[in-house]
């Protein structure tokens, strides 16, 4: 869908929408995107293991989802 647009209509979306584009190129691991989805908190937004409750860093979702900028 963003390659068909020109350059006029991605410059209003971005303008609104900001970085949001880019999420469409990130691949996904889709077994690791499963696993952490089994221990997310979604009431505190954070990931649980045992007792240990771990929320990553900016730098870490970057990596897990292969974004190279926020």
């Amino acid at each position: 869908m963003w390659a068909q647009w020109d350059d006029e209509t991605r410059q209003l979306f971005y303008y609104n929408y900001g970085d949001l584009p880019y999420l469409l190129d990130i691949k996904v691991d889709k077994h690791l995107f499963r696993a952490l989805a089994q221990f997310w908190n979604s009431a505190y937004s954070c990931f649980i293991f045992g007792e240990i409750n771990l929320v990553p860093t900016i730098e870490e979702y970057m990596a897990m989802l292969r974004c190279p900028r926020i």
